[in-house]
């Protein structure tokens, strides 16, 4: 059985490191309640631009049509996978690692495959075993519409060029703060929607023509959805961690309790041995 000296050493280690997940705790709840707001507010009008986005390139003739709704021959792939510039969040950063490499394994298994990172942990990784060609961890310090569209431009360009026929998105989207899903969005070409489910079944007359409002719409549509998938990976990021810290102080108090009973049954035995030989040196000396 350890000594009391060490047992102590480790029962103040256990309640210093209960301390830091303690507050650490607190500090992703503040962040996670204006993350949550954050992306609550915005889905709704994402949601409704995207979707009046592909029912009008759906309607379009296709030598009318935007090159960034251009379906072609899927050769060269490009997958931006977000996580996030710090650890210590559970199984955030490694769902996404993972769900990456499932999605090159599988769904583009004999493609050329690139990624954009944004987010140091996934950076890390990747780049360990694919081609990062860029990574965006500063954005986190001024997460901005601004900033997230020159990414999104970026993209565009890239595809308009023909330097990829296809680029994914790959993200946890926040469902609460115990759950995220791994979520992976074709962010082009543009996915027109199907006959049925077009919501759009009059006749509009269009000012400016539907092909200009169209490509009017189909940048700042983009631009929204790679900004959605940001807020919704820093909300689930704050979320992660703050279930994972609570869960650690949780541990760290049972483990705690379980030194402390220890270092009582240690003590108490010490005090037990040094009775014994009190007693028996008292016999000893009556003898």
């Amino acid at each position: 059985m350890a000594n009391l000296k060490e047992i102590r050493n480790r029962i103040g280690s256990v309640s210093s490191t209960m301390q830091i997940t303690s507050a650490m705790k607190m500090v992703s709840a503040a962040k996670l309640k204006k993350a949550q707001d954050a992306i609550t507010a915005m889905r709704p009008y994402s949601d409704k631009l995207t979707e009046l986005l592909q029912n009008l390139s759906a309607t379009l003739d296709a030598d009318s049509g935007s090159k960034l709704a251009e379906d072609r021959e899927v050769n060269k792939v490009l997958i931006v996978a977000i996580s996030s510039n710090r650890g210590l969040a559970g199984a955030f950063n490694s769902n996404i690692i993972k769900g990456a490499t499932h999605l090159v394994n599988s769904k583009y298994a004999g493609k050329e495959v690139d990624f954009i990172t944004i987010g140091k942990k996934a950076d890390a990784i990747l780049a360990k075993s694919h081609n990062v060609i860029t990574n965006n961890i500063e954005i986190f310090d001024d997460l901005t519409y601004d900033n997230v569209a020159v990414i999104a431009q970026d993209l565009m360009d890239r595809f308009e060029s023909g330097e990829y026929d296809r680029i994914d998105i790959i993200y946890n989207k926040f469902k609460n703060a115990a759950t995220q899903i791994v979520t992976t969005e074709q962010f082009l070409p543009i996915v027109p929607a199907a006959q049925e489910e077009r919501t759009a079944t009059a006749d509009y007359i269009f000012e400016p023509s539907k092909a200009e409002i169209v490509e009017g719409l189909i940048p700042k549509a983009l631009k929204t959805q790679l900004f959605k998938g940001i807020r919704d990976s820093v909300a689930s990021e704050h979320g992660a961690r703050m279930t994972a810290m609570h869960k650690a102080t949780d541990n760290a108090t049972e483990l705690r309790d379980a030194l402390k009973l220890q270092y009582n049954k240690a003590r108490q035995a010490a005090i037990t041995n040094e009775i014994l030989e009190i007693v028996g040196g008292a016999e000893a000396l009556n003898n």
